[in-house]
């Protein structure tokens, strides 16, 4: 069998990373019902929406460092069926914290194995330009897959009920398994490392620059995940201050929405910083997505159209480093070490994508609940101050080769 190359498996590899995340943004677009139906405080489901990325972030150096020295192939299909069954146990058993809390450890196990080995596995195949296009369309897809989660969400559940809807995902994730196993050719991987059972680390940690990236991706996932975790349910809490005319905007459409705005900024930040220098494109996008943070919070009590265009801004900004950073970890690892940097980027990076929601959930109890204006403000601000940490790594940590990349 002849096995697409180039750019038709570079779409067939998006299009399995987009239908197979149909179940990524199910808990965050229908958290508003489920806090409700389950009794959760806002500190329960920021720990429902964090654990997913804990669990990401306990299996990715395994999972992603063996790409060095096994076929991606076998790692993103084994992982596939974990994301399925993660899905369809929510369909079928979740029903209150504790089940969701474990469901989502599962689902974010079976991330860790289908994100990154499908990038190792494409960047493996391209170099120079070419590599950092790819790894640039590849990273943004994540966010195409996003919103196809939020958007379905909530369609979903108005003709099958939330069960129904993750079932829907579960067969996303089926779908993206049928799709890699026919399109990906198996292949061995390079053997670094035959004397070792788990990839080394030390060398990772030396590289300076590519550590400059990591940390910023860090501060970037706290913000982004904050985010993605939490838009739905601010959306409906702006929604309700309304006097009227707003009840026919749809949260996780616009949710949707405010996610698919990052494909298109995230590919031309990355065009950025070919032209202009990844450093300093890092450096500008990060920090002025930190000042949005700061005052997204806030816009509660304005017209619910101005929320919405002010959502859909902040989309584009937070999302406007994102394919930046990860193509300048790609570039600045070295060659014989870029499974393990790209396992040190998803486990140190996902640190702040698990902690990000639970903080948030956290502050916006402590500060009045989610009834408070001032709370939900206060709970956005410690997202632009996380994020307000990644120009600075990168500021100091990429100095020593004096340019960008």
């Amino acid at each position: 069998m002849r096995h697409p190359s180039g750019p038709p498996l570079i779409v067939a590899m998006c299009l399995a990373e987009i239908v197979g995340m149909a179940s990524f943004s199910m808990f965050p677009a229908l958290m508003p019902g489920l806090i409700s139906e389950w009794g959760l405080t806002n500190t329960d489901a920021g720990w429902i929406n964090g654990i997913y990325f804990a669990g990401y972030m306990a299996a990715v150096p395994i999972l992603v460092g063996m790409t060095d020295r096994v076929d991606p192939r076998r790692i993103y299909l084994a992982s596939a069926a974990v994301t399925a069954a993660s899905a369809l146990g929510f369909a079928l058993l979740a029903d209150g914290f504790w089940p969701a809390l474990i469901l989502q450890t599962l689902a974010g196990v079976g991330l860790a194995g289908t994100y990154m080995p499908g990038l190792k596995a494409l960047s493996d195949r391209l170099e120079g330009t070419a590599q950092s296009r790819a790894v640039a369309v590849y990273t943004a897809s994540f966010g195409i897959g996003a919103s196809v989660s939020f958007a379905i969400s909530g369609e979903l559940t108005q003709w099958l009920d939330w069960r129904g809807a993750f079932a829907v995902g579960g067969g996303g994730a089926v779908l993206a398994l049928v799709i890699v196993a026919a399109v990906l050719a198996p292949a061995p991987a390079r053997r670094t490392e035959p004397e070792s059972r788990l990839p080394d680390f030390r060398p990772v940690l030396r590289n300076r620059p590519a550590m400059g990236y990591v940390l910023a991706y860090t501060a970037h996932n706290w913000e982004l995940f904050g985010l993605r975790s939490w838009i739905v349910t601010f959306l409906v809490y702006a929604q309700s201050l309304q006097a009227d005319g707003a009840s026919w905007w749809s949260p996780s459409l616009i949710a949707a929405a405010v996610n698919l705005v990052g494909w298109p900024a995230s590919v031309l930040g990355n065009e950025f910083a070919v032209r202009f220098g990844r450093r300093r494109v890092v450096i500008l996008v990060m920090s002025v997505s930190a000042v949005c943070a700061c005052a997204f919070g806030f816009t509660a009590p304005l017209p619910f159209v101005a929320v919405v265009a002010l959502a859909l801004v902040y989309g584009m900004t937070v999302t406007g480093d994102s394919a930046s950073i990860t193509a300048g970890v790609v570039a600045t690892a070295r060659p014989d070490h870029r499974g393990a940097t790209m396992a040190v980027h998803s486990c140190v990076g996902f640190a702040g994508a698990s902690a990000g929601p639970i903080v948030f959930g956290v502050v916006l109890d402590a500060a009045g609940g989610a009834s408070s204006s001032l709370a939900w403000g206060l709970a956005f601000a410690t997202m632009g101050l996380g994020a307000a940490t990644g120009p600075v790594a990168v500021a100091l940590l990429s100095r020593e080769r004096g340019r960008s990349a």
